[in-house]
């Protein structure tokens, strides 16, 4: 099973094919990571194993992104602005790179050139899929777990 930790593309994770918009796939999160103060990598709603993309995701299609938002930055003033830094983090972090605008294209977007953005498709990695070595046991696959034995050296000089 492949856990996506961070923000790598999904076409570069599970095929390793790297282009253009796979940069914009990593600004879609840090962009995501910058308004939120969250990290991508963390644990958001224990229970349904979210990840930051699947939180915002999540949010975004209840029309309530304001618990996304970190309280630090939150401002009535620039509401507006962080709304569209979400919906254009959003379209950035879409499963399919063909979707995803280009870099000039997100920079147009967060520059106000471009006023009609369109909405945004389910992200990639959404859910955390990561399997603790006994669920992996009870499937009859040991070879899916080891065991971490480490020693520790002391070096003494003479």
């Amino acid at each position: 099973m492949f856990d996506c930790s961070g923000d790598i593309s999904p076409e570069y994770a599970t095929r390793g094919v790297y282009s253009e918009k796979s940069d914009v796939f990593s600004f879609g999160v840090l962009l995501l990571e910058i308004v939120s103060g969250r990290k991508n990598t963390s644990f958001y709603k224990e229970e349904e194993s979210l990840t930051l993309l699947g939180f915002a995701w999540k949010l975004w299609n209840d029309g309530n992104v304001i618990p996304l938002i970190d309280s630090l930055i939150y401002d009535l003033t620039f509401d507006k602005d962080i709304l569209r830094c979400i919906h254009i983090g959003l379209l950035c972090v879409q499963e399919l790179a063909k979707d995803r605008p280009t870099m000039a294209c997100v920079m147009s977007m967060l520059q106000n050139e471009i006023m009609d953005i369109p909405p945004p498709s389910q992200p990639a990695f959404i859910l955390r899929q990561a399997m603790s070595c006994a669920t992996e046991q009870t499937l009859d696959n040991n070879e899916l777990c080891s065991i971490n034995v480490v020693t520790i050296s002391n070096f003494i000089g003479r």
